[in-house]
């Protein structure tokens, strides 16, 4: 008996530590899949045993004015990524969770923005910014953490070759400001008057513009104002005393620009313009202001008519808010950056530092905005062309 109990309580022994080497090897097992779901973010992780991506969903920030002057871009834009994250889901592939943060066109709350979507939601790709303000404050954030970024809007030239984890749809202001220089020049124009705001994408576009006039000898007569500026007429009275051959309006948004025109035709003056992306894919201000922006000049991010994807999304954005789709373009290359995203994760997972790899392989990706080729610098091949206003409307300009 005496031997049977200890028999038996051996045996004991040795069946309890089996089942807790099995509850170890349970526990280990465990944390190895825990480990590899927050390497890859909370949902939507990699089967690597079967090949396959789970549908998600994944979580892409975005961030954008929401508030402000520039929300005239950030409300629309977001309207459009909307419509692309819903077309997305609703094919069922892969599902995206969507989080809007407000970067409201300046540095600081952009980077209060980046820093709430790196540590609190965890995404591994933002939308963003709008404003190239937004962007140059949020890409250190967003690389330190190893988080891609994509802009369909930021164009200061100071954005090219910045980051690998940052790429953009919009072309360069470098090349605009050239662009608009060359045309002065071409027009025989010897003073150039600016009137430029105090952001960085208005700041960018004029320091291209007068290296490259200069370079033609010309002169350049800037004046600058305030983004929360509403009265213009102390740099306007300067400005128009310059008697300058033309006048190239800097503005972040059209809502400053309309009150600069209205302040100008009260001053009863009226001079051959210049204008940028930033007002001519406004088509609204260019009809709102026709009279005064007749004959206008400026820079265009064109897209061809006959692009079907474009068509589409401009009709669907008819039938769902009931008016035309604004600022074409932008609006175009946004939707885009929501499709690439999904094909990224569809191609290397959901992983920043994979992302911005893969970002540096898209080759005539086709898109609303066109043929889409990112560069080793981040830039993308789209490119200007210069138009004039005729009637409220931008037409291609000819020599």
């Amino acid at each position: 008996m005496e031997n049977m109990e200890q028999t038996s309580g051996g045996g004991g022994g040795s069946t309890g530590k089996w089942i807790i080497g099995l509850i170890v090897l349970a526990l280990v097992i465990w944390g190895l899949v825990a480990a590899n779901k927050n390497k890859n973010g909370d949902k939507g992780t990699e089967n690597k045993e079967a090949g396959v991506m789970e549908k998600g969903p994944y979580k892409v920030g975005v961030l954008l004015p929401l508030t402000g002057d520039a929300a005239v871009y950030g409300e629309p834009l977001r309207n459009v990524i909307e419509i692309a994250a819903s077309e997305i889901n609703a094919e069922g592939k892969i599902k995206l969770e969507v989080i809007f943060e407000d970067g409201k066109c300046n540095g600081k709350d952009a980077t209060s923005a980046i820093q709430k979507l790196v540590n609190v939601d965890k995404v591994q790709f933002v939308l963003g910014g709008g404003c190239s303000g937004e962007s140059l404050a949020a890409i250190p954030v967003a690389e330190q953490a190893k988080v891609v970024m994509v802009s369909a809007l930021s164009t200061n030239p100071k954005l090219t070759g910045i980051s690998p984890y940052f790429f953009r749809l919009a072309p360069s202001d470098s090349a605009q400001g050239v662009m608009d220089a060359d045309l002065a020049n071409k027009k025989g124009y010897k003073t150039v008057a600016a009137l430029v705001e105090q952001t960085d994408y208005a700041t960018g576009v004029y320091d291209v513009f007068n290296t490259a006039f200069t370079k033609y000898d010309g002169k350049t007569v800037k004046e600058e104002y305030p983004s929360e500026s509403g009265d213009f007429r102390t740099q306007l009275t300067k400005l128009k005393a310059a008697n300058a051959d033309a006048l190239l309006l800097v503005s972040q948004s059209a809502t400053a620009a309309g009150k600069i025109l209205k302040q100008m035709q009260g001053m009863n003056w009226k001079p051959q313009i210049i204008i940028t992306e930033s007002l001519t894919t406004d088509a609204q201000f260019l009809m709102d202001y026709k009279d005064m922006l007749e004959g206008a000049y400026g820079a265009e991010f064109k897209i061809s008519a006959s692009n079907e994807k474009f068509k589409k999304l401009s009709e669907v954005y008819k039938t769902k808010h009931g008016k035309e789709l604004p600022y074409g373009s932008f609006s175009a290359a946004v939707y885009d950056t929501v499709y690439i995203f999904a094909d990224g994760v569809n191609a290397v997972g959901y992983n920043g530092e994979k992302l911005a790899q893969w970002s540096r392989t898209i080759k005539n990706w086709p898109g609303a905005s066109g043929d889409v080729t990112i560069k080793p610098d981040g830039d993308s091949q789209n490119a200007y062309s210069l138009s004039v206003v005729k009637g409220g409307k931008l037409e291609p300009y000819t020599e």
